[in-house]
């Protein structure tokens, strides 16, 4: 893995550690909203949910556009795609490893019988 995909997966992933963000991200996903009609759907301040906006948008999880005086943001399947990914990814070399500790372990049992 090259620095750069390790910062990519590092923001990805702190992006989605929040519920918040990942809410916003389910939202988004599924059509586009402005961030005022997000905002109004959190018990918090707008400014607070400009910042998980910011967070998902930095980490390329969503992007934003002007429409008039609002910004409309929408969720990019694609980057979710990658999530997706990189998890499978993870996941082989963890299965990868669990088989060679089961050959290990059938080597040592049957070195004792």
């Amino acid at each position: 893995m090259t620095d750069e995909s390790a910062d990519r997966a590092d923001a990805l992933f702190h992006a989605l550690s929040d519920r918040t963000r990942r809410d916003i991200l389910r939202r988004v996903l599924a059509g586009e909203y402005s961030i005022s009609t997000l905002a109004a759907k959190y018990d918090m301040s707008f400014t607070a949910v400009q910042k998980h906006v910011a967070v998902l948008e930095k980490a390329g999880l969503l992007t934003k556009r002007r429409h008039g005086r609002e910004q409309l943001a929408r969720g990019d399947v694609e980057a979710v795609r990658s999530v997706a990914a990189m998890l499978t990814e993870l996941e082989a070399v963890w299965r990868g490893r669990i088989a060679r500790i089961d050959v290990l372990i059938a080597s040592d049992s049957d070195q004792e019988d």
